[in-house]
């Protein structure tokens, strides 16, 4: 197993959102609040994954934010409890302006590996993911 998926491995991210890939990216930055494809796959429960953002036509080796954004951000809003926060980068093999992306149809619900291959884009190149805790509002410090 390659180093570089050990964490999306002991995580659960592949197995629950992703298949096993094998990283082709040699960089994969993300900064909090960047146009970046975002998946909350915990929020507001395990059985509902919530889509945050999709970005696409990013020109090769820039940013998330020179691409076009199809489905606006929505930041980050988990109840009470560890939540994981997914960021999954695909090649898009054809730009989406000719008709290559279909969207899904709402935010709950999303299925990674089922929009990827309704749009032809295979494994991803590259992922990460952070934990997102939040304490219930009774719980003193």
């Amino acid at each position: 197993m390659a180093r570089s998926v050990e964490p999306l491995v002991v995580g659960r991210v592949i197995g629950d959102v992703l298949d096993m890939f094998t990283p082709a990216a040699t960089v994969f930055t993300a900064h909090y609040g960047s146009k970046q494809v975002m998946v909350d796959p915990d929020a507001p429960s395990p059985s509902e994954p919530r889509l945050r953002e999709i970005v696409v036509d990013i020109p090769h080796g820039h940013d998330a934010t020179k691409g076009r954004e199809l489905v606006p951000y929505m930041g980050p809003c988990p109840p009470t409890g560890i939540h994981r926060y997914i960021l999954a980068l695909f090649k898009q093999e054809r730009a989406a302006a000719a008709g290559g992306i279909q969207l899904p149809n709402g935010r709950a619900n999303f299925n990674t590996r089922q929009f990827a291959a309704q749009n032809g884009l295979g494994l991803p190149v590259a992922a990460l993911y952070f934990n997102s805790h939040k304490e219930p509002a009774l719980k003193k410090r």
